[in-house]
């Protein structure tokens, strides 16, 4: 499985960036796909990840900016991110993971795609 993550760059504060990622290969159907950060000198985190059935997860100081969205016939995840702020700067990734009750335990990751919030 291979993850292309898109869409980072530079923005100012109080603006938009949407990322988009694509899976691609022999992808499993019922994986959770999502994002996580990782800021300089911090710990990756999540921001959002999403069911195959659509059910979405955020992590609190994001879930009123953010917005994850799912397109499971194109495999392909995006997260809408309105409001930003200085503190969003950070290495985005893309992820696909099993789902709790999986047996079958994987975790893909993307490259991860530069997102920078100037003041």
């Amino acid at each position: 499985v291979q993850l292309q993550a898109s869409g980072g760059g530079l923005v100012q504060a109080g603006g938009s960036l949407r990322l988009s990622c694509a899976a691609s290969g022999s992808v499993p159907t019922s994986g959770v796909m999502g994002w996580y950060r990782q800021a300089p000198g911090k710990q990756r985190e999540l921001v959002a990840s999403v069911t195959s059935g659509g059910t979405p997860n955020y992590a609190d100081s994001m879930k009123d900016r953010f917005t994850i969205g799912r397109d499971n016939a194109r495999n392909r995840v995006t997260l809408q991110m309105d409001s930003l702020k200085p503190e969003d700067t950070a290495v985005y990734y893309c992820n696909l993971k099993n789902p709790r009750w999986a047996s079958q335990r994987y975790s893909y990751w993307g490259y991860g795609t530069l997102v920078t919030v100037s003041s």
